[in-house]
């Protein structure tokens, strides 16, 4: 018996057309996008994005998605700092209408920044289904990161104003009133919003902060007073400033009075807040690296000083993965990320997976090793317990026992120029060792002109020594550090090298462990932040810094 409800073909119209997804991207932090903004990027056939918007969204996207530019029209309303986005409606349109599912991302919120309710509208008006995914609005979440509450227990009104669309009715509402007020406007209008408010019956003395680039590790907040902003912008030689038509936040009311800020301003007093730092690996070896490192308010800037190539002659690592499978080893060793990828390429190519690691045991060097083989299926049996390296490995490493081991032997796949610690040590313990060079280690090619430039010029403020070879390799290829950068290395051979390229070492970690190091690198910054509120002088980063002053090497 056939059904006789209705088919897909009966509804043309919904079968045709796409959805479009208004998205809320947030005030700039990439890390507040919500994870329905994330599932929505992943599935998007179009991403239509504002520009200040598009970086944050788009390494959510899938590969391939299309990114219209937006036209930016030059007209009078752009004099107060917000360019119109002539063609953003017209494009969402068409391409729902196209059959594709597209995200319209803006900045903040959709219902509460920017112009999306009348694209909205125009989707509805067309029968173009849409859905809206809230985002952190700017006013919410740049009064966040400040360190400025907008309640407190007493639950005081707040008020959100838009100086640039603002009425005379409503400054004199907000002027009127005791409500804490968040005002969006620009650095060189915040002192006339200031002044509004003042005229329409606020005190002069009613605390207020403004924040820039708020979110991002570009903010910085003022404290004043409505009637002293213009003067304190000026001291602070922030104006006048070309750049005076980037969006503010300011605060106005006692929630945003400096001595709360001692205590709230969680965010810019991060102990490497705004640093940037060079970290001389390549991306995916810095990873976790670099993430850390934003956690402590830091900006990563990876730069290659290596590259990996295949080894010159590959018909021992070949005899090697064929003895792996044919049962010639106990154990297998890998000793760096890139062992693990050059053993997976080679078992790629043989048609083979994680499988053939059956029945041997493995061991892994330390915990980003271990999670590259966690990630080709296979959990390695030993982690250095203690240091991760070549010797706490050798330390938890089991001798040779023939009656318990089968087999002698292990398989070392490793690169050319590694050390022969392991080798001797396992030697050492009984066992016979297959010492494979796995593969080649180059210097890699010089950075873009404008990094070579930053590294030169003092444009970093720190920079990351993970071995002697990415010393040598980095002045190499990009020149010696400016003497205004922070250096900081792994251990004492690391930083005998740096000084040998004269190099000043102000950092050591305590232990061989890059985590360690960058513990080491944000506890000298948050010295240098203390020294620096206890002298009474403004917090600066390293690169703003006068040339010449002297520091000493630190080690935590």
């Amino acid at each position: 018996m056939s059904p006789t409800g209705p088919a897909a073909s009966d509804f043309p119209a919904l079968s045709a057309q796409g959805q479009v997804t208004f998205l809320g991207a947030g005030p700039g932090d990439p890390g507040l996008l919500t994870l329905r903004a994330v599932e929505a990027l992943a599935s998007a056939d179009v991403l239509v994005a504002e520009p200040d918007v598009l970086d944050v969204v788009r390494s959510h996207a899938r590969a391939g998605v299309s990114t219209p530019e937006l036209t930016v029209v030059d007209t009078p309303s752009t004099t107060v700092g917000v360019p119109v986005l002539r063609d953003a409606a017209n494009l969402v349109m068409e391409a729902a209408k196209g059959g594709r599912r597209v995200v319209r991302a803006v900045a903040g919120d959709p219902g509460l920044d920017g112009n999306a309710g009348a694209e909205m509208l125009a989707c509805a008006a067309a029968g173009v289904p849409f859905e809206v995914v809230p985002g952190v609005a700017n006013a919410v979440g740049v009064s966040a990161y400040a360190g400025v509450p907008l309640r407190d227990a007493q639950g005081a009104d707040v008020r959100f104003v838009d100086a640039r669309t603002a009425s005379d009715r409503c400054w004199s509402e907000v002027g009127a009133s005791d409500a804490t007020a968040v005002v969006s406007t620009t650095l060189d209008s915040v002192a006339a919003a200031a002044g509004e408010l003042v005229s329409a019956g606020r005190k002069p003395d009613t605390p207020l902060t403004v924040t820039i680039a708020g979110t991002t590790t570009r903010q910085r907040t003022w404290t004043a007073t409505l009637g002293t902003i213009a003067q304190v912008l000026k001291q602070a030689k922030v104006l006048p400033s070309p750049e005076g038509h980037r969006p503010v936040i300011a605060v106005v009311g006692e929630r945003s009075s400096a001595a709360q800020r001692d205590q709230l301003a969680w965010f810019e007093s991060k102990p490497m807040f705004g640093w940037k730092v060079l970290v001389p690996r390549t991306k995916e070896q810095a990873a976790s690296l670099s993430d850390q490192l934003r956690s402590y308010g830091a900006v990563p800037h990876e730069v290659p000083t290596i590259a990996v190539e295949p080894p010159r002659t590959p018909q021992q690592m070949e005899r090697a993965v064929k003895g792996l499978v044919t049962g010639r080893y106990e154990w297998i060793a890998f000793t760096s990320v890139n062992a693990v990828k050059a053993v997976r390429e080679k078992f790629e190519e043989y048609g083979l997976d994680a499988r053939a690691f059956a029945g041997i045991k493995v061991a892994a060097v330390g915990e980003q090793t271990a999670a590259a083989l966690i990630d080709f299926g296979v959990k390695p049996d030993l982690v250095p317990s203690g240091e991760q390296s070549a010797a706490g490995l050798l330390e938890d490493w089991p001798p040779y026992d023939p009656v318990f081991d089968p087999i002698d032997r292990v398989f070392l796949p490793r690169a050319d120029i590694a050390t022969e610690t392991l080798v001797a040590g396992l030697i050492e313990l009984g066992w016979e060792v297959d010492d494979v060079t796995a593969y080649r280690t180059v210097r890699a090619s010089p950075p873009p002109a404008d990094t070579r430039e930053a590294i030169k010029g003092g444009g970093f403020d720190a920079v990351l020594f993970t071995s002697s070879s990415t010393v040598r390799n980095l002045v190499g290829i990009a020149g010696k550090p400016h003497n205004v950068t922070v250096i900081a290395c792994i251990g004492p051979a690391t930083a005998k090298t740096a000084e040998e390229h004269g190099l000043r070492v102000d950092v050591l970690s305590p232990e061989p462990s890059v985590h360690k190091l960058a513990e080491a690198l944000a506890a000298f910054g948050a010295q240098r932040r203390d020294a620096a509120k206890e002298a009474g002088d403004p917090v600066t980063r390293p690169s703003e810094r006068r040339p010449g002053a002297r520091r000493r090497r630190t080690t935590t």
